[in-house]
């Protein structure tokens, strides 16, 4: 078995345990937590491996947040139950902690720091922080995508 190949199924498994987690901490239905698992698991490896091909992380993480929406989307019809449940627990794996979290120990260097000789550290935490923005907007865009695509006239369940 390939490096690649172990490290994608340690991120899967990895982020279907975080999804889990959050699952049960929101609630939700113990018939939907397998639902959550594989969303999350399958969401964060394609990123991971679209990553891997070349793709940067923003339009990798649309592209997985995307693919969880249409399965939040699919189980939700299948279990009648809303969205939400299968979708929110499965993104969270793939909120930006690391890059938020960087953009606020820049912010306190700066203000360390004063004036003179920050400018290096205020581009890389404005960097940090667009690109935290990018993720989590990717995250939202691709678990609607299903209802803005598909059903525009439903009212959101």
């Amino acid at each position: 078995m390939s490096s690649f190949l172990v490290t994608l199924l340690g991120d899967a498994f990895w982020s279907a345990i975080a999804a889990i987690g959050f699952a049960i901490l929101f609630n939700v239905p113990r018939r939907a937590l397998l639902g959550c698992t594989v969303a999350a698991a399958t969401g964060h490896a394609l990123r991971t491996w679209v990553m891997h091909l070349g793709l940067p992380i923003e339009p990798a993480t649309l592209l997985a947040a995307t693919t969880i929406g249409f399965m939040g989307d699919y189980l939700a019809r299948r279990y009648e139950s809303p969205t939400a449940i299968f979708t929110v627990p499965a993104v969270i794996p793939m909120v930006p902690g690391t890059f938020a979290f960087r953009t606020m120990l820049g912010i306190l260097e700066i203000t360390n720091m004063g004036v003179f000789g920050s400018t290096p550290v205020l581009v890389e935490a404005s960097l940090n922080a667009v690109k935290t923005g990018l993720i989590l907007a990717a995250l939202a865009g691709g678990i609607i995508a299903p209802r803005l695509l598909f059903r525009r006239n439903t009212p959101v369940v």
